[in-house]
Order: structure tokens, then C-alpha cells, then sequence
């Protein structure tokens, strides 16, 4: 009995076994986490859009933006740091991959404050730049100040789980998610129901929580030590893994930079709308973070099978994982979109009771669909390549998808729906959503193109061992 819980709470070595088994049983708890997460931010619209009113759900959705631009700064930590912990643990390094986890949580401290420094200074100057309506703007501010303030439990969390889920270990980021996510929702409900704070509640409550989600990370990762140790002198940042982090971090950090810079461009348009539509698609992006999730979590649970197995130098299992990753995902992510489909008014209901936020969220969702399968190739296969280090091709095609296609289509197809004389967001916002279902069936295919071409095998490297530090010294 001991032996079993061991190893379902323990690392899981997908270097051996059935590549089905090993990718479902990973992903089934970090599915779950995924759907826990997405309530911190979902839970406090449905709060707010309740107690206090459309505007204040509006001033949530109008923050997001600004906010994802600036998580990228350790989003790109995370990548880096569980490429390189799923490789040499499939190597079976564990003192390199001791070195490399005392790395990413000193570089997590160091890039976390310059955000929380960061963040105060540019928020209300983004958000007139944005042209932010009067009447969210203080609330939107508020929200966005006290979310960057107390970031470092967000990004520990987020960095740290990222570092377990590339040693194979995706239950206990869960159990942990699941406690904090708890916690946020009753924090939630005593800070703006009970004690009426408004939107500032909402945002102390995901503080609070996420602190708590955080620091259980760490201390779970401190107790690992059959697989690594962290000492104080781990703690101490070595240069080629520093950089070994950034080279494999950085194209990813870039791409999520380059998609929040867009999306705050598009925020501008969305602003021109309204608040109506405002509210309706933070709705929609609510009830999208539950869409995606499928294809986040097979894209993650294909950068951990990939990385382990290349570290281990099965390269045969990454090509029968890559098959079924995409059987999973596809096959997931149709029943869910099916639903959110059959059921998306009724979700969206949770939100508000206002009719017009009503139609345009179930409007918006409607066209939407079809992209969330397109987004689920595009995420297993990006995956994949992750896992092998080619970090760079993913990255190129999201800048073409998001920059060269999503955003010029959306203004260009704005304006032609404006009616005689009218001026910017006096037409349907349905562009707003065309643009973006364009860009990631593009995107679909650009990158099942490039995975077949093969271009990522070729950049295969093991990372592990001291071998591979030597041989970075001497480059």
C-alpha cells in the first residue's frame, strides 16, 4: 500500500511503460489543477458580477492584459526550468538537477520583484493608454496594483509546480491548487458579500490564496529528496544553467510578451465597444480558459514525456507518444467544446443576468468552437517540440499567428463593419472573435507542417549530467 501511494504521489518515470498510460495518468491531475486554477479568476467575476455589477466585471476583464504581459518574465522561467528538469531526470542526474532547481527558485525571487516593482508604476498609465471607460477605471486599477504587489505566491507557484510536473509529479500542484482554490472562494465571498470591498476584495482574496498554493509548492520540493536536494549552496546561481534557462525560457517568455502585447492592442478595440461588450468578453474568456484547458494540459504532458524520454535517449516513445497525445487531446477537447456548446448559455448565466452581455457571450462562443480543436494540434505538437529544446519554432509561429494575422484582422474587418460615418467600435464586435478563430486554425497548421518536416529532431540535445556543464563552460 505504501509502495502504491509512493508512486502516485512521487516522480513518475515516462520512460517506461505504455506512452497512453503514462500521458493520461499524468494529465489527469494536472486537467484538474488546470480547471482549479481557471476558478481563481473565474470564481471572481461570477463574485462580482453577482454583488456588485457588470462594470465591476468589466474592470476584471480590462486588467488582463497588462497583468499577462507582465507574468511573462517568470512564465519564461517556468518553461526553461521544466524542459531542463524532465531531461535530467530522465538522465537520472540528480545533482545537476539539484543545481538547476536551486537556480530557478533564486531566478524566480530575482524576476518576480522586478514585476512587483514594475507592475504599480505602469498601471494607471496603461490603462488610459488603453482608453480604460471612466466608469471601470479606478476599480480596474485597483485590481491590477494589488495582484502585482502580492505576485511572488503566484510565481512560485506557477514556477515551481511547472519544475515538479517536469520531474512527472502533477498530483500533489493539484492537491495544493485545490487547497488554495478553496480558499479563494471563500475568501472571495467574506470580502465582497460579507465585508463589501468591491473588486480590491476579489483581488486580496487571489493574493492570499495564491501565497498559500505557493509556499506549499516549495516546501513539497524542499522534501524530495529521493529524487534531488536543495541546499543553501544549490541556492546559489550557476551561469550555465542560468543562461542554459533563458536560451530555453526566453523564445517562450517572448512569445507569451508578444500574444499580451496584441492582446492589449485588441483590449483597445474591445474598449471602443463598451462596457456591454467588455463584460461579455470577459465572460467568454472565463468560459474560454475552461475550453482551453485540454489543450494546455496534453501540451505541457507532452513537454514532460518528450524531455524525459529524450533525456533517457527513447526517441522511438516520442514519436508513439506523440500519436496518442493527439488522440487524447483532440478527442477531449471535441466532448468539452460539445458542451460548452450545449450548455454555454447557462454558463455564461453565472456570470450575469443582463441579457445583451447574455447574447453577445453566447455569440462570441459560437464562433469560437471550431477553433478549440484546431488549438489542441497546435498545443500537443508545440509540446513535443519543447521537450526537445526547439523552443523557437513555437514561438515564431504564435508571432505570425497573433501579430501578422489576428490583430490586422480585427481592425481591418472593424472598420468594414462600421456603419456610414461611424467611428471605431460603432460596428459588431464580432470581429473581435473571427480574428482570433483565423489566427489559431493557422496556427494549427503551420505547426503540424513544421512537426512533420522534422526540423525539431535535429535540435534534440541531452542537457543532463556534468558532461553537458563542461561542455556548456567550454563553450
Amino acid at each position: 500500500m505504501a509502495g502504491k501511494l509512493s508512486a502516485f504521489f512521487g516522480a513518475q518515470d515516462m520512460t517506461v511503460g505504455s506512452p497512453m498510460s503514462n500521458i493520461a495518468k499524468f494529465s489527469i491531475p494536472l486537467l484538474i489543477g488546470n480547471v482549479a486554477q481557471q476558478l481563481y479568476s473565474t470564481v471572481d467575476s461570477i463574485v462580482v458580477g453577482n454583488y456588485v455589477g457588470d462594470g465591476a466585471l468589466a474592470a476584471i476583464g480590462a486588467s488582463g492584459p497588462i497583468i499577462n504581459l507582465l507574468l511573462v518574465l517568470f512564465m519564461g522561467v517556468s518553461v526553461g526550468a521544466s524542459i531542463m528538469a524532465s531531461q535530467f531526470f530522465g538522465a537520472r542526474d540528480k545533482d545537476t538537477l539539484s543545481q538547476t532547481v536551486g537556480t530557478t527558485i533564486t531566478a524566480t525571487f530575482v524576476t518576480t520583484a522586478i514585476v512587483m516593482i514594475l507592475g504599480p508604476i505602469i498601471t494607471r498609465p496603461a490603462m488610459r493608454l488603453l482608453g480604460t471607460p471612466a466608469d471601470i477605471f479606478e476599480d480596474t486599477c485597483a485590481y491590477m496594483i494589488i495582484l502585482f504587489v502580492g505576485m511572488l505566491g503566484s510565481a512560485y507557484y506557477n514556477i515551481v509546480s511547472g519544475v515538479l510536473r517536469g520531474l512527472g509529479d502533477s498530483v500533489m500542484p493539484l492537491v495544493f491548487l485545490l487547497v488554495a482554490c478553496g480558499l479563494n472562494i471563500v475568501l472571495d465571498v467574506l470580502f465582497v458579500a460579507v465585508f463589501h470591498w468591491g473588486v480590491p476584495g476579489v483581488a486580496y482574496a487571489t493574493v492570499i490564496a495564491q501565497w498559500v498554493s505557493g509556499t506549499m509548492c516549495i516546501w513539497r520540493l524542499l522534501h524530495m529528496k529521493d529524487v534531488l536536494e536543495v541546499t543553501p549552496r544549490m541556492l546559489i546561481p550557476k551561469k550555465n544553467l542560468v543562461m542554459r534557462l533563458v536560451t530555453l525560457g526566453l523564445p517562450s517568455g517572448l512569445t507569451q510578451a508578444i500574444f499580451s502585447f496584441a492582446m492589449i492592442i485588441v483590449q483597445s478595440l474591445t474598449n471602443s465597444y463598451g462596457t456591454y461588450v467588455i463584460a461579455a468578453n470577459t465572460v467568454v474568456m472565463r468560459v474560454d480558459g475552461f475550453a482551453m484547458m485540454p489543450n494546455f494540459t496534453f501540451g505541457t504532458a507532452m513537454t514532460t514525456f518528450a524531455g524525459q524520454n529524450i533525456g533517457a535517449g527513447r526517441m522511438d516513445r516520442v514519436e508513439k507518444g506523440t500519436k496518442s497525445g493527439m488522440i487524447l487531446g483532440v478527442g477531449v477537447s471535441a466532448i468539452l467544446v460539445s458542451m460548452i456548446l450545449l450548455f454555454g448559455r447557462n454558463l455564461i448565466y453565472l456570470f450575469t443576468e443582463t441579457p445583451e452581455v447574455i447574447a453577445l457571450g453566447m455569440r462570441m462562443l459560437d464562433i469560437l468552437a471550431v477553433g478549440y480543436i484546431a488549438m489542441s494540434v497546435t498545443q500537443v505538437l508545440s509540446g513535443v517540440m519543447r521537450g526537445a529544446g526547439d523552443t523557437m519554432t513555437p514561438m515564431w509561429i504564435s508571432i505570425i499567428t497573433t501579430v501578422v494575422v489576428r490583430v490586422p484582422i480585427a481592425y481591418i474587418m472593424e472598420y468594414f463593419t462600421r456603419p456610414a460615418g461611424g467611428v471605431m467600435g460603432s460596428g459588431t464586435p464580432d470581429p473581435l472573435f473571427i480574428s482570433l478563430l483565423v489566427s489559431w486554425i493557422i496556427g494549427a497548421l503551420l505547426t503540424a507542417v513544421f512537426y512533420i518536416k522534422g526540423g525539431w529532431k535535429k535540435k534534440v540535445t541531452l542537457l543532463g549530467g556534468q558532461a553537458a556543464l563542461q561542455h556548456m563552460d567550454e563553450e
